[in-house]
This record gives C-alpha cells, structure tokens and sequence, in this order.
C-alpha cells in the first residue's frame, strides 16, 4: 500500500521559515519523481516544487529563492525548506510521487496546512 505522510505545516508570521517533510512507503523511493503542490482555497492546485525524471529540480516562479526541495532517499523523505514565507503562500501543501513502472502510477499524500499572518 502507497502512503505520503506529510508533516511541518502550521501557522508562521510573514518572512518566517517552515519545513515541511513527506515521508513515502510502499514505492521505490529512490526511482520515484516527488515533487509538492499547494491548493488555496478557491484555487486550482498548482505544482511548486518537483524533481524530474533525470533529477533536476524545478520551481514555481513565484518561490524561486524562497523554497527549496530536497530528498534523502535512505529515509524514504522528501522536503520542501520554504523561507521568506508570505500571506500568499497560505495554501494546503501535498506531496505528490509518480511511481511505478514507467513512472506511470501518481500517489498523493493527505496534504498539510501552511498558513501564514501578515
């Protein structure tokens, strides 16, 4: 059975830093593109931070030398290191892996609340 267990989220006052973990079983971690999404309310998921499939990183615009994504495949975690948070950056953060043969197969994790006060 697949699991992303999310952690880290709460509540933090604009330019203040959060880090947020997604810890995986059930995959092959190590083979897996990871990457986290926000969903503001009313607002379409959007993608802000992944690997690809050669192991690069990309961001979203918007977080580009604010957040950073990270993994450690020996504990079966990726991270998201977000800093100079801003109210706008309040949104629920999920974890997202594709997996699988041929990276065909997409989990979700349950998603952790970042909320930030101006």
């Amino acid at each position: 059975q697949v699991q992303l267990v999310e952690s880290g989220g709460g509540l933090v006052q604009a330019g203040g830093s959060l880090r947020l973990s997604c810890v995986a079983s059930g995959i092959s971690f190590s083979v897996s593109v990871m990457s986290w999404y926000r969903q503001a309310p009313g607002k379409e998921r959007e993608l802000v931070a992944g690997f690809t499939g050669s192991g690069s990183t990309v961001y979203a615009d918007y977080v580009k030398g604010r957040f950073t994504i990270s993994r450690d495949n020996a504990k079966n975690t990726v991270y998201l290191q977000m800093n100079s948070l801003k109210p706008e950056d309040t949104a629920f953060y999920y974890c997202h892996a594709r997996h699988g043969v041929g990276l065909s197969r997409v989990s979700w994790g349950q998603g952790t609340q970042v909320t930030v006060s101006s």
